[in-house]
């Protein structure tokens, strides 16, 4: 059965089929994630999310419509879920409401292989940074690090860490444009495009 096909997906969905959930989970649980990440920059709620989303539309599966996207349903449904999981926690909801929203229009227009090619090209860039600047953006966003841990790591001031990190977003805007620039965030959850080393 071709699952590819969005009417058969779907209807089979409905119909409680457990081939059709697994190739629902298969497709589309990495670029969710992903998407999730760049929206909590946590991994874990990133992951708690994705699962309550494939969850809810399991049980809620006879709801759903054939002549819609699946595709579509799954992002806009991980988005309401961030939403929802940030608005009982108000006060590490740190994230601007223009960039989510930004962030949810990259993922509800792009596809999954323009979504790679961008991923691809951020990771470029992020190459070609200058050395030490690429250093401390990759230890602050691809390994987790606070500011205070990267200037103990590195032996350098605060101030001179939060410089560098600001330098970096400020390279990769000027030369991707905004779009991805917000995107970039995707790297750091997609192993198989991820060529980023640490310059000693």
């Amino acid at each position: 059965m071709n699952f590819e096909d969005n009417k058969i997906l779907v209807t089979e969905l409905k119909k409680g089929s457990e081939k059709a959930y697994m190739f629902l989970l298969n497709k589309y649980h990495r670029p969710l994630n992903a998407y999730a990440l760049t929206l909590t920059h946590e991994a874990s709620s990133a992951q708690d999310i994705v699962q309550n989303v494939f969850l809810k539309t399991w049980k809620s599966r006879k709801k759903l419509n054939p002549d819609f996207a699946i595709r579509g349903f799954l992002y806009k449904c991980v988005y309401n879920e961030f939403l929802n999981h940030y608005q009982k926690n108000k006060s590490v909801f740190l994230l601007h409401q223009k960039y989510l929203e930004f962030a949810h229009q990259v993922a509800e227009e792009s596809d999954d292989t323009a979504i790679a090619r961008m991923i691809e090209i951020v990771n470029n860039e992020i190459q070609k940074l200058p050395p030490k600047c690429q250093k401390v953006f990759i230890l602050s966003k691809k390994e987790g690090l606070t500011n205070n841990e990267i200037a103990d790591y590195l032996n350098i001031s605060i101030k001179t860490v939060e410089a560098q990190i600001t330098k970096a977003f400020v390279i990769l805007k000027n030369k991707l444009g905004e779009k991805y620039a917000h995107v970039m965030f995707l790297v750091f959850d997609q192993p198989h495009l991820r060529p980023i080393t640490v310059v000693k």
